[in-house]
């Protein structure tokens, strides 16, 4: 498949030889067609050895350098494992297809010293170039390239020479029958060659349908040097006569390029180049225009906004194209320089210019490409050393650099020992590398812990002050040639007490006392797995003063651990982390473990008994929802994430019973029935878990009780008191509230306006004389109850007034599990979005309700 002029195709087939080649990353390939040229560019390469050729007709012939000059290449291979080949698109081995399509092949060959086999590589790509000027001019280092167009097929005699423009005999008509016989070069004296002595002497000349093709290797003997406007260029001037049968023609064709380094100026901010504006060996008229100057690097124009940005400048004046560009700007290059253990730089970059002139006499227009790699001097550039250090992170940080892509660090040394960099690491020493903003150079990072052995410390009045000496050795690759930095820094630190934790516990909590240490100390306090919000704190009781804070933790919350159950008490264990937000590091673990009295199991003289089944540390996939008695249709009365409570008889849930001396025992058990909730824990290997459930009662046993009685003043009567009682609130599926939504299909799902039928339950009440009151039910975006935003939807057990959809409540009546209604509440809210989620409807919202319980007789209650 082809494509648009100026870019191309390219097939690539790799084939790997051998295991070893195959852990080796793969080499990476970029082919782009650049006008009358193609580029590849090769990374990855390693220190491999590098062969190319060139593929035509199933036969692979090596580019040498001599062939490449010849043909049209140019090879390069840099010191970091990168090369980069060009091509011009009217090279020896081009498929040419009517002077518009060029299609070139190559095959790469890797050989290295670890592999076995080498690696070869086939790269195909096909260039659409039809914008021809009459003549096209490449200057590249190794050759000199000129394209000329021929005229039209018509037979024409010899015309006498020379011609005042001898470019005028290629106005001469010319035809497929004509072939070249014989070059006349002029250096400046008149040199014959036929084509075949012409071709061993490392020129390339052929003739395409429209246009003549020379190519002189540079340097040869019969080119020479003029010197244009001050700067010397080499120039090649020919002309190639074409014979047929009794008829003869000829096509003059030339070139002149700068020498290296030719017209080119250094300082020491920048490289300033000048290319002659109007270049006497190729202009005959006087009629001269400069129609187009384009500058690029590495073959690419680059447009006015680019040049800009790189600071690149490019100018004109009566004599010169000037290009000025910054050493050490964008899309430079930095090769890299040992002497004597210090450290030299050279920067290179290869220059383009591009020139279109025309010349009114001949109406012909030639355009002129000259590439030029510039290096400049060496200069002296010792690593520069940067104290980064904040004396807080408790961390020595350095930055050594610039330096060129081919340096690799290579050691650390301290006046006591050297470190290599696997030294360094394990020694919790942080180095890495990175690229400098003009992406020609890198900087490395030096982190040294103030902890390590190398610092040196010393204090004097309350203020610690930290010393490191080292010496940083680097190597310029590929030769290894050593040169070395040096950093002495320094840093004070006051003396400060990090964060502390300590904690004690009595019957029923934990009593945590965190200490803030140095006054300004940042850091994040985890209780368990969970960040201590403020809402949390809140909740622990949180006390706090300058010097510390304390929180009470019920053995039983939700951040702490159960790791042992026994007859009469519980093991529970709380972890409490200081962390240091900035590096996420930890400054103190802390873990309090206590035994708390507690009845896991009662047994009632009526015969009823309950069980409390708690999740353990051991068992950590345990759904304690999912827990049964014997019989599984016996779930628990109510259960969480950490518990699950069981209420039943004695003669109910698959209790046995069993007569004993003076004494009868009911005996159940507690555990998973569910047999998918039992695969999931034999696949976690966590032990199973079994809760034995069992009571003891005499049987013989007289009990006297002694009581007398009076006659009743009042009735009875609910007072104010405090307590605790269980209240749950849970969504049914519709206004029937026969069934309810589960706990683990939690978030509901609705449409806006869709309605959700809330109830809410004083669960484990029978009696008919106290009363459920909402005082207050809002919506949160967030979990936590006192997040904002906030949305009233039930006011002193009242809806919202300023509801557009507001509460509907629900009357109940006595029917199946509700025995008395007094112990319930029911509304319906249609689904909503909170304003600020307008654009966002997918957003969880949160329910919460404030419950007073109160005396049905009262007049009301305090709300």
């Amino acid at each position: 498949m082809g494509c648009l002029a100026g870019l191309g195709w390219f097939i690539l087939l790799v084939a790997v030889v051998n295991i070893e080649a195959q852990n080796k990353p793969p080499i990476k390939i970029n082919s782009k067609c650049l006008g009358n040229l193609l580029r590849v560019d090769l990374s990855r390469l390693g220190g491999s050895f590098f062969e190319v050729s060139a593929v035509i007709n199933n036969s692979s012939i090596i580019l040498t350098p001599s062939l490449s000059s010849q043909c049209g290449f140019t090879i390069k291979k840099y010191h970091l494992g990168n090369a980069v080949i060009y091509a011009s698109v009217q090279n020896c081995f081009a498929q040419n297809v009517d002077d518009k399509a060029f299609t070139t092949k190559l095959g790469l060959r890797l050989q290295s010293d670890n592999v076995v086999e080498d690696e070869f590589y086939l790269v195909e790509e096909t260039c659409y170039y039809s914008s021809w000027a009459s003549r096209e001019i490449i200057c590249k280092p190794n050759y000199m390239e000129v394209s000329v167009k021929k005229a039209a097929p018509n037979d024409y005699n010899l015309p006498a020479y020379p011609y005042s423009d001898p470019r005028k005999a290629a106005e001469q008509p010319m035809d497929a029958g004509f072939k070249i016989t014989t070059v006349v070069f002029f250096t400046p004296e008149e040199r014959v060659m036929q084509v075949d002595e012409v071709q061993r002497n490392g020129y390339g000349i052929s003739s395409t349908p429209t246009r003549l093709v020379l190519r002189s290797p540079n340097p040869s003997h019969e080119t020479y040097t003029k010197d244009v406007a001050g700067v010397p260029m080499t120039v090649l001037n020919t002309s190639i006569i074409f014979e047929k049968t009794k008829l003869t023609t000829q096509l003059y064709a030339g070139a002149a390029c700068p020498q290296a380094q030719g017209g080119v100026f250094f300082t020491e901010t920048s490289i300033r180049w000048f290319l002659p504006r109007r270049i006497a060996p190729l202009i005959y008229s006087k009629h001269f225009r400069l129609l187009e100057v384009n500058m690029g690097v590495d073959g690419r124009k680059l447009e006015a906004t680019e040049l800009s940005a790189r600071n690149y400048s490019l100018t004109l004046d009566d004599l010169y194209v000037i290009v000025e560009i910054p050493i050490g700007a964008a899309g430079c290059q930095i090769k890299s320089h040992a002497q004597d253990g210090q450290y030299f730089t050279s920067y290179m970059n290869e220059l383009m210019l591009e020139l279109l002139w025309t010349e009114d006499d001949t109406n012909e227009d030639t355009r002129y490409k000259v590439f030029l790699p510039v290096e400049t001097p060496l200069q002296l550039q010792p690593p520069q050393v940067i104290d980064a250090t904040v004396p807080k992170e408790m961390m020595f940080k350095a930055l050594i650099g610039p330096v060129g892509f081919d340096v690799m660090l290579k050691n650390i040394s301290s006046p006591s020992e050297v470190l290599s960099l696997a030294d360094c690491i394990a020694r919790g020493f942080t180095v890495f590398d990175q690229m400098s903003p003009n992406g020609c150079s890198k900087v490395y990072t030096v982190e040294v812990p103030f902890t390590d052995r190398v610092v040196g410390q010393r204090k004097e009045m309350g203020v610690t002050i930290y010393n490191l000496h080292l010496t940083f050795g680097f190597l310029v690759l590929p030769k290894h040639a050593p040169f070395t930095a040096t950093a002495y820094l320094r840093a004070k630190l006051e003396d400060i007490a990090p964060p502390s934790i300590s904690g004690s516990c009595d019957d029923k909590n934990f009593y945590v006392l965190v200490k803030y240490g140095t006054k300004g100390f940042n850091f994040q306090t985890i209780m368990g797995k969970r960040m201590l919000t403020g809402s949390l704190a809140q909740q622990y009781g949180l006390m706090d003063n300058d010097t510390h804070f304390s929180l009470i933790v019920p053995f039983s919350a939700a951040d702490s651990t159960v790791e042992a159950v026994e007859l009469s008490s519980i093991k529970s264990r709380l972890d409490v982390t200081l962390r240091y937000p900035k590096t996420n590091t930890t400054i103190q673990d802390f873990s309090l473990a206590c035994n708390f009295v507690t009845k896991l199991i009662e047994c009632f003289p009526n015969g009823t008994i309950t069980a409390i089944a708690i999740t353990l540390e051991s068992v950590l996939s345990l759904n304690p929802r999912r827990l049964t008695l014997r019989d599984p249709a016996c779930g628990p009365t109510y259960s969480n994430d950490q518990y699950a409570y069981f209420v039943f008889t004695a003669n109910s849930c698959g209790t046995t019973r069993k007569f004993l001396p003076n004494m009868m025992l009911y005996e159940n058990e507690i555990s998973i029935t569910d047999e998918l909730e039992l695969r999931k824990l034999s696949q976690s290997k966590e032990p199973e878990f079994e809760l034995k459930v069992f009571c003891y009662y005499d049987i013989n046993t007289n009990q006297a009780i002694g009581f007398n009685t009076r006659p009743r003043r009042s009735e009875p009567y609910a007072g104010d008191a405090r307590g605790e009682m269980q209240v749950e609130m849970r969504v049914a599926l519709d206004n029937s509230y026969s069934v309810f939504q589960r706990v683990e299909d939690n978030p509901i799902t609705k449409y806006l306006q869709q309605p959700l039928y809330f109830e809410v339950e004083l669960m484990g009440s029978y009696n008919p004389k106290v009363s459920l009151e909402l005082a207050h039910c809002w919506a949160t975006l967030e979990e936590d109850k006192m997040s904002l935003p906030q949305w009233d939807l039930i006011v002193n057990g009242c809806a919202n007034s300023r509801d557009p959809h507001p509460v509907i409540f629900h009357s109940i009546l006595p029917k199946g599990r509700v025995h008395y209604p007094s112990n319930f509440k029911r509304f319906e809210v249609p689904m909503f979005a909170f304003a600020e989620d307008k654009d966002n409807l997918n957003r969880q919202v949160f329910v919460h309700c404030e419950v007073v319980i109160c005396d049905v007789k009262s007049s009301g209650c305090s709300l």
